[in-house]
C-alpha cells in the first residue's frame, strides 16, 4: 500500500459514516552515515599538509653571536661543522649540518685530521675551484676542538698551490 490509500474505520455511533483515518507510517530506516568524504578530505588534507612543509634536511648550529668581520659565500667554500660530543672530543661533520651521514668516522684524532684534510682537498679541487674554508663551531664548543680542525685545514693549505682563506663561523648581529 501506498500513502494515497487510506484505512477506512467504521466509528461506533454511526455505523454507516466512514470515517478516514491519517496515512499509516513508513517503518523507520535506521539512519548511517557515510563517512567515505570525510575520509577523501582527510587524505587530502594529509596530502597537502605533505607536499607544503619544509623538510629541514640539516640540523642548525647555533652559532654566537659575531660584531666584527666579512661574510664568506657558503656555495665558494667548503664547509666543515663542529659538534658537541660525547666525551671530551667534539664532533666533525663534513659540510653543512649535523648528518649522521657526513660525520667524520675516525675515532682516533691522528686519523680524523688526515680525513678532514682529504675531504677539504677535495672540495678545493672542484670546478670551479673553491677559495675559503668554514668551520661552523657550535656554540660551548672548546676553542682547542676548533683549532684542531683549522690545523688539519692548514695541512691542506701547505700542499695546495692557490690560497686558502680560513673562516671560523659566527652568527651576524643587526
Amino acid at each position: 500500500m501506498n500513502e494515497a490509500e487510506y484505512l477506512r474505520v467504521e466509528s461506533p455511533d454511526d455505523s454507516d459514516d466512514l470515517t478516514e483515518v491519517m496515512p499509516r507510517r513508513r517503518s523507520i530506516e535506521e539512519a548511517e552515515m557515510d563517512i567515505t568524504p570525510m575520509i577523501d578530505i582527510t587524505f587530502l588534507l594529509l596530502i597537502f599538509f605533505l607536499v607544503a612543509s619544509k623538510l629541514d634536511t640539516q640540523a642548525d648550529v647555533p652559532l654566537p653571536p659575531a660584531r666584527h668581520g666579512t661574510a664568506a659565500s657558503t656555495q665558494a667554500s667548503v664547509i666543515l661543522t663542529v659538534a658537541q660530543g660525547d666525551g671530551e672530543n667534539a664532533l666533525v661533520y663534513k659540510g653543512d649540518g649535523t648528518r649522521d651521514a657526513d660525520l667524520v668516522q675516525a675515532t682516533d684524532l691522528a686519523d680524523q685530521e688526515n680525513e678532514i684534510a682529504a675531504y677539504v682537498r677535495q672540495g678545493l679541487d672542484v670546478t670551479p675551484p673553491k677559495e675559503n674554508v668554514i668551520i661552523k663551531a657550535e656554540k660551548g664548543i672548546r676553542h682547542r676542538e676548533v683549532s684542531r680542525v683549522a690545523q688539519a685545514v692548514g695541512s691542506v693549505e701547505e700542499v695546495h698551490s692557490g690560497g686558502i682563506q680560513l673562516h671560523i663561523a659566527v652568527l651576524e648581529v643587526q
